[in-house]
């Protein structure tokens, strides 16, 4: 599938045009808090009486949105008869919109995580409210059932459109700026050494690394174009990890944004500069099929990418950059974390990375990462 994107003018002309184009009558739009603090808000607001087209608001999600929140959407998207959905908000409210419009057709007394996907062809179009999950590019949600993690994957949840707005990144806090331009930035660098990675996949993550390097310093100014670069940039990131999915720099992070409250941005990165250098000194630990030589060339194209001669170089300008943007490790709380992060990592994820890394390369890097000696 072709993604539609949408580049948001003054008005929102392309919207309009884009929702006359699909004959939409009635439209469930999935929101997070921040919608009424946009400017995007006053376009719902006047949308039924400019154009005729009703909107339905579904709001009831939280962050690590829980399966009963999408089943709650699903059983409003029916009752209004909706026929379109529009996401508007980060990941969470991306997850949320996705399993919806998946479980739209399914059968309502069985439990949807139970049943075979079967693809729809209703339209879902995407308003990321910031600039680095990617997922308006992915096949992948998540919801919590029962208090465990439960990942969705289908080619059709992937939103037939997006669309791009700068605005919405002008109130966006200046931490979460840094974390979400960083974990845009992580996606692109583990979906470029992943053992799944293709020719598509890192062209897409070159072009990332490329926009944040080089719009970093507009963004976090708030400046209009900046903030338009990044969008297009985790846009990028995301289509990379669709193919490749992320490494163990992200199975890595989750737990450190639970046990010290740090964002998921913030932790994936930590992880990254800590898992790069490794990488390097343990080549021979190599399990991707295409060999260390290849391994080698891949860190080498990284480098070219951020503009550095060698990977050393590049390790030294990441780590550099989350210096200067002050994402420092977090402080430790107590004995028993090492293990307690240990035990914590997805084996899966780790399928996806490079070099191998057993129990004791995840305990040297979590001392890394904690800055333990």
């Amino acid at each position: 599938m072709t993604q539609r994107i949408l580049n948001a003018s003054e008005n929102y002309a392309e919207l309009d045009a884009y929702l006359r184009e699909t004959g939409a009558e009635r439209v469930l739009l999935v929101c997070d808090s921040a919608l009424p603090f946009l400017r995007i808000s006053g376009y719902f607001d006047a949308l039924e009486r400019r154009l005729g087209v009703k909107v339905v608001r579904f709001d009831r999600f939280q962050p690590n949105p829980l399966y009963e929140s999408a089943v709650e959407g699903v059983r409003l998207f029916r009752e209004e008869s909706c026929d379109l959905i529009i996401a508007v908000g980060g990941g969470s409210a991306m997850d949320v919109a996705k399993c919806i419009k998946l479980y739209a057709h399914m059968d309502p007394g069985i439990n949807y995580l139970e049943q075979k996907i079967v693809p729809n062809d209703i339209p879902l179009l995407a308003v990321p409210t910031t600039a680095g999950t990617g997922s308006e590019a992915t096949r992948y949600a998540v919801v919590y059932y029962k208090g465990e993690k439960q990942s969705v994957c289908d080619e059709s949840c992937i939103p037939s459109a997006v669309l791009m707005d700068a605005s919405v990144l002008k109130t966006l806090p200046a931490y979460q700026k840094k974390a979400t331009m960083m974990d845009a930035f992580c996606h692109a660098l583990e979906s470029f050494w992943s053992v799944n990675s293709t020719q598509e996949s890192k062209a897409f993550a070159r072009e990332a690394i490329r926009m944040i390097l080089e719009n970093k310093d507009r963004y976090l100014a708030n400046d209009d174009g900046g903030n338009a670069a990044m969008l297009k940039a985790a846009n990028l990131a995301g289509r990379a990890i669709n193919i490749t999915q992320t490494t163990a720099g992200h199975a890595m992070c989750y737990k450190l944004t639970s046990l010290y409250g740090i964002a998921h941005g913030h932790a994936a990165a930590l992880c990254v500069a800590a898992l790069w250098p490794y990488m390097t000194a343990h080549v021979e630990e190599c399990v991707d099929p295409r060999g260390k030589g290849y391994l080698r060339s891949v860190f080498g194209e990284i480098a070219d990418a951020m503009g550095c001669t060698d990977a050393q170089a590049a390790i030294a300008r990441f780590q550099a950059f989350l210096t200067d943007l002050e994402l420092a490790p977090p402080e430790r709380k107590g004995e028993g974390e090492l293990q307690l992060l240990k035990t914590s990592v997805n084996p899966v994820r780790l399928k996806n990375n490079p070099v191998r890394l057993d129990d004791g390369a995840l305990e040297t890097l979590y001392r890394r990462i904690l800055a333990i000696d």
